[in-house]
């Protein structure tokens, strides 16, 4: 029935229409008036609007031998009324018009998306659409790629549409699809409209789309015909057909827009890019290893072997996941076509390894040490983990006893010539709660940012995590208390006002950082004299002072995050977590590297200070920085 209605339809069109143009207008006379550069009209908006045609353009153009009222179909004399109906490109193109309808582009100008790309968007202007075979054409195959970048490079049109990728004209161009089309002039390399489509330019998202998941091998299949071939015959290949959308397909190893060569360091199929990012993506994935049952631990194994070590280590030459496994011809193992298959391993092997023999091919190739699949390795991991830690730990304990007795002698020596007082019982106090609540804050601290780290293990649970908070705000409130406690010692005791005087930095402290450094590198004979501190001990103190203020201030605005959100603008939180952490790190390092030398390291105090157990030292010191009280 449609198609005695097409019949009828064609055969009514191919009588009357050559009648109908008898009588219709002659081009020269709309361009009476649309000749005419001036001919300007306002807009719906006011605005100038010109209506002038340029004849000669027309008279080149595709539609250059039709008559004007082809297209402007309502017009049937002249002057003619105003409020034409918009031209449609669909009564002489239906086929194309349907097709582009259903697409994202048709659908999107069906909505009222005035920036979605319409038929004269991409083919031009009306009177003056060149046939797609004009090298002027913006749809010739030569000027595609800048045809779409008109839109798709635009970030300021493209931006409420958030699109998949941002910039695809640019990526192209860095590609070997675009260096072989817009460089290397090579006609025949693939543009927007091989890969997307033209009038049926469709979403990735959408099933009959060329670019969607199970139909890019298909679409890439166009021009890679022999890879596609022996990509279907494989074990992907095999998956896709069957459906499974996890499976890779060409973009998920090549890329999309920034598909390179396999010799350029940047391409994803590079030699150590195959085996460090590509098929990691998938095959160290929980997720895919255990949804399909795949081999557990490969790419981990490969990275502790002599291969993979080799490629960390920069050898482009040592063997990644394809030289074994092949291309887009990988089978499983089990398969007798596969690479890796024992019948066929001393071939794959030999590549490399000229001459290799039967017995070099026994074993496991993935091998894994810690578990007894590969017996030989298991053993030999065992047998050295009981040997370090017998050895080690052995070595531990010995000088562990050892240096607790050494400390123990010393500590017996100082003990008896340290008579005379350096710090009273209530400073020694304040030190014991300070050296307790950084070790703690620092400890809980590094727990919650290094939630992974061996050494949390203590706060692993959930609920012993819950412990690990409450532990650090308790002992950030006894350091608070702490540092009221000192401003009150160090204000209205005689001692603590006596101790602050002699703490405070001046001018001297600066000259004798140079003597002292000068006198270190053997270019001054004598020592500076020293007051009650040094200069490295008043800058630990006041570091301290400001730490705490930072850590403390800080601290609380993370503690009380309704009240900080409520009166601060919201990137304070964020600024505060940055701060606390820094300082954190400055604090603990300070402590180490500078408190830890001044009091352990130093030949002059190794192996300790005793001072801050006994509060004493001798009366015959070689520091005059450790000189005792005079209050």
């Amino acid at each position: 029935m449609k198609i005695f209605i097409s019949t009828i339809l064609a055969l009514v069109i191919t009588i009357f229409f050559p009648i109908c143009t008898l009588f219709a207008l002659e081009n020269s006379e709309c361009f009476e008036c649309h000749g005419e550069k001036d001919f300007v009209i306002e807009d719906t908006q006011g605005k100038p609007k010109s209506l002038y045609v340029d004849q000669e353009e027309y008279k080149k153009s595709a539609h250059g031998k039709h008559l004007c009222t082809s297209c402007h179909e309502d017009i049937t004399e002249l002057p003619h009324k105003e409020g034409l109906k918009s031209v449609s490109c669909q009564k002489c193109h239906r086929i194309e018009s349907q097709i582009y309808l259903e697409s994202d582009h048709g659908k999107a100008v069906r909505e009222g998306i005035t920036d979605a790309a319409s038929c004269k968007t991409c083919h031009g202007q009306h009177h003056n659409i060149l046939s797609f075979r004009d090298p002027a054409s913006p749809v010739n195959r030569l000027n595609i790629p800048g045809t779409c970048a008109g839109c798709h490079d635009d970030d300021v049109k493209m931006q409420p549409y958030r699109l998949s990728e941002q910039h695809p004209y640019q990526s192209y161009l860095t590609s070997i699809h675009g260096d072989a089309f817009i460089k290397r002039k090579l006609s025949n390399a693939a543009v927007c409209t091989d890969c997307h489509g033209s009038h049926d330019l469709h979403s990735a998202v959408n099933p009959v789309s060329k670019i969607y998941r199970l139909n890019i091998v298909d679409t890439c299949g166009k021009c890679h015909e022999n890879v596609k071939n022996t990509y279907l015959q494989s074990i992907h290949g095999t998956a896709m057909k069957a459906g499974i959308k996890d499976v890779p397909v060409c973009t998920d190893c090549h890329g999309e827009h920034t598909i390179r060569s396999h010799n350029d360091p940047l391409s994803s199929t590079f030699t150590d890019k195959i085996s460090q990012t590509t098929c990691p993506r998938c095959h160290s994935s929980e997720r895919i290893v255990s949804k399909y049952g795949i081999s557990v631990g490969m790419v981990q194994t490969y990275k502790n072997s002599y291969h993979g070590l080799a490629m960390q280590a920069g050898n482009l030459m040592a063997a990644n996941c394809a030289s074994c496994h092949g291309f887009h011809d990988i089978l499983p193992s089990n398969d007798p076509r596969s690479s890796v298959n024992k019948a066929n391993l001393a071939k794959t092997c030999s590549k490399c390894h000229p001459g290799v023999k039967e017995r070099f091919l026994s074993g496991n190739v993935h091998v894994n040490p810690s578990t007894p699949k590969d017996v030989i390795l298991y053993y030999a991991r065992n047998f050295y983990l009981v040997l370090i830690t017998l050895v080690l730990g052995g070595m531990v304990i010995h000088n562990g006893i050892d240096y607790g007795f050494q400390l123990l002698q010393d500590w017996k020596k100082t003990k008896i010539i340290a008579t005379e007082s350096r710090w009273t019982t209530n400073e020694l106090v304040q030190h014991y709660i300070l050296a307790f609540c950084f070790i703690v804050l620092a400890y809980t601290g590094f727990a919650h940012r290094y939630p992974e780290s061996w050494w949390v293990f203590p706060f692993l649970s959930g609920q012993n995590s819950t412990w690990r908070g409450l532990i650090h705000r308790e002992a950030a409130f006894v350091l608070i208390g702490l540092c009221i406690y000192h401003v009150f010692f160090i204000s209205l005791t005689k001692r603590g006002r006596y101790q602050l005087r002699e703490i405070l930095p001046g001018f001297k402290d600066l000259k004798d950082f140079f003597h002292q450094q000068m006198y270190n590198l053997g270019l001054r004979k004598e020592k500076p004299q020293y007051g009650r501190f040094t200069y490295a001990q008043k800058a630990e103190y006041w570091a301290l002072i400001w730490g705490s203020i930072v850590m403390i201030l800080s601290g609380l605005s993370l503690v009380f995050e309704t009240f900080t959100l409520k009166n601060f603008p919201l990137w304070m939180p964020s600024l505060a977590t940055t701060v606390h952490f820094y300082e954190a790190v400055l604090a603990t390092g300070a402590i180490i590297v500078w408190h830890f030398y001044i009091v352990i390291f130093s030949p002059h105090h190794y192996p300790m200070d005793w001072s801050w157990i006994s509060g004493k030292v001798p009366p015959e010191i070689k520091d005059e920085a450790d000189k005792p009280d005079k209050v």
